[in-house]
């Protein structure tokens, strides 16, 4: 049973090795994760700039997975 919620910062999606870590302790229920849609944009800016040779394209589907694997994890409405 998860007793405890984490939330995600960019500084834990980028680099992808701790982004998948915690996306693998998040599934598995050690914890819900949670996330915002400003977080996604910016482990995405951060690594497009210090990786050209990726696309946003890419990076987006990886988004789409993460929002998908986890559907209650997106957080709206903070602002």
């Amino acid at each position: 049973m998860v007793t405890f919620t984490v939330f995600y910062d960019a500084h834990v999606l980028y680099p992808a090795e701790l982004r998948n870590c915690l996306m693998h302790l998040s599934l598995i229920g050690v914890f819900r994760a949670k996330w915002s849609a400003d977080v996604h944009e910016e482990w995405i800016s951060n690594l497009l700039r210090n990786r050209p040779d990726l696309t946003r394209e890419k990076l987006e589907r990886t988004r789409q997975l993460m929002d998908k694997s986890a559907p209650d994890a997106l957080v709206t409405g903070y602002e």
